[in-house]
């Protein structure tokens, strides 16, 4: 057997078994070559036209049909089974302790979206809800002369944020704190990133097993007793204010749920910024915004 042939029967049988996706890939097709790829110890951005042709060995073929086996036994993301996740062609390591990073923040930080509402004196970016710290090793990475702190709720999610600190060797420029929400994390800061748990209370009963694998602390944002996924974001809008400096921005994402969040802060002024995934997922707010917002639409939780 070829690596195409290899490629094909696994992408026919992770179709089959009607899985869901969305950590890493949209669809069978490219979660097989993820998964195969990974496990012949080839490059994930390999070249598989020029590769189609490659003999498989009976050890190799036996490893990568387990692997895909697995992958339909269990229902895990991809990203469990490989222990890596991939974000703006930066490796992470991840397993089950942390969420898989898939932040569209990522992009942002990439293409500069976020960079005209900074300055010079930008100095002190927050990524709240790091998880694995993938979005504030890409933050100290696209700005070299800020210092990033990530913080989390979790302490495992936290273990694993300093496997990828370390990794990438940015020690230096990125410490880990242990917090909820805001409140060990005063600031004052430049940008903070957020990317919070959001999703409602309807949309968590029903997540596929995939979704479920991964830490429900990261996913739930009906902590506080709500049902609109906005409990956690309630709070923090309340508390940014005396958190950040004059100019600063937060940057929030909230995936699917603008229906939600608008409702629930329907006069907040917010700029939202396009990603691959629409113009809806991403929310820019200043400190001139959330000082104006009502106290009433941020009660404690």
């Amino acid at each position: 057997m070829n690596l195409n042939e290899l490629l094909a029967q696994a992408g026919q049988r992770l179709e089959a078994a009607q899985l869901a996706y969305g950590h890493g890939t949209t669809n069978a097709h490219d979660e097989a070559a993820w998964l195969v790829l990974w496990q012949l110890g080839l490059p994930l951005d390999s070249d598989l036209e020029r590769l189609a042709s490659r003999t498989v060995s009976l050890e190799e073929l036996t490893a990568a049909q387990a692997l895909i086996q697995r992958r339909i036994d269990t229902r895990e993301p991809a990203a469990y089974l490989t222990g890596e996740a991939w974000l703006q062609g930066i490796p992470f390591h991840v397993d089950r302790r942390a969420i898989v990073p898939r932040s569209f923040i990522a992009e942002l930080l990439a293409d500069g979206s976020i960079d005209p509402w900074l300055s010079e004196r930008t100095r002190d970016v927050l990524d709240l809800c790091t998880g694995n710290g993938s979005l504030a090793v890409l933050a100290a990475m696209a700005y070299p002369d800020v210092q990033v702190t990530g913080a989390d709720i979790s302490p495992d999610a936290l273990a694993v944020a300093r496997i990828n600190v370390d990794r990438h060797e940015l020690m230096d420029r990125v410490r880990l704190v242990e917090s909820d929400g805001l409140a060990a994390c005063p600031g004052p800061w430049d940008l903070i990133l957020c990317n919070p748990p959001y999703v409602n209370a309807h949309s968590m009963a029903t997540l596929p097993p995939e979704y479920r694998a991964e830490p429900g602390l990261a996913l739930d944002g009906n902590t506080a007793g709500s049902e609109d996924g906005m409990d956690f974001i309630r709070a923090l809008l309340r508390d940014a204010p005396r958190c950040l400096k004059p100019d600063a921005v937060l940057v929030l994402e909230i995936g699917n749920e603008r229906e939600h969040f608008e409702a629930a802060f329907p006069h907040l002024e917010a700029v939202w910024l396009e990603t691959s995934a629409g113009d809806d997922q991403v929310l820019l707010l200043t400190l001139e915004s959330l000082s104006a917002l009502p106290t009433a639409q941020t009660p404690a939780p």
